[in-house]
């Protein structure tokens, strides 16, 4: 799902990729969940440690610049055209825990899958209040430069 040409600001556009993020690895949980029984089956995760790591970068550079700067790693690597592809990593964790006990690995697996999609709601729930307020904002600074261009103009002629 393309949810770029959605993108405001910065802040709205890490949202945009949590989402996304969360979109993909509930793909790859699921994955895990149905593909269980496959001979030669490894359970698989994104390297959420590296999105964060790349979260927190662009937000340290958001904070200290005003401008969003998304590097890409050996796992998640964030195109020009503004796509951005994850490559899934075996969960060796997972892994082990299918070995022991099939039980304590779908419980697991469901533990993540359920904790996945409680991020994915809270990011698109901010994003949504972001996208409904921010036009109020825009236009608030709007009303507020013409007014400062206004007055600039009548003094200019006084």
């Amino acid at each position: 799902m393309d949810l770029l040409p959605f993108t405001i600001d910065n802040i709205s556009e890490l949202l945009l990729r949590i989402v996304e993020f969360t979109q993909k690895r509930q793909q790859i949980l699921t994955n895990n969940i149905h593909n269980i029984h496959e001979p030669g089956f490894e359970p698989k995760d994104l390297a959420i440690e590296e999105f964060c790591i790349l979260l927190n970068e662009a937000i340290t550079e958001h904070v200290r610049h005003q401008r969003l700067v998304l590097h890409s790693s050996p796992n998640i690597q964030f195109n020009p055209n503004g796509i951005m592809t994850v490559k899934p990593v075996i969960d060796h964790h997972a892994k082990r825990l299918l070995c022991e006990s099939s039980d304590k690995y779908l419980e697991y697996e469901i533990n993540r899958l359920l904790e996945n999609t409680l991020n994915q709601k809270v990011a698109a729930e901010l994003l949504r209040q972001k996208q409904t307020t921010q036009p109020a904002s825009q236009q608030y600074a709007q009303k507020k430069r013409k007014k400062a261009k206004a007055e600039s103009f009548t003094t200019y002629w006084d």
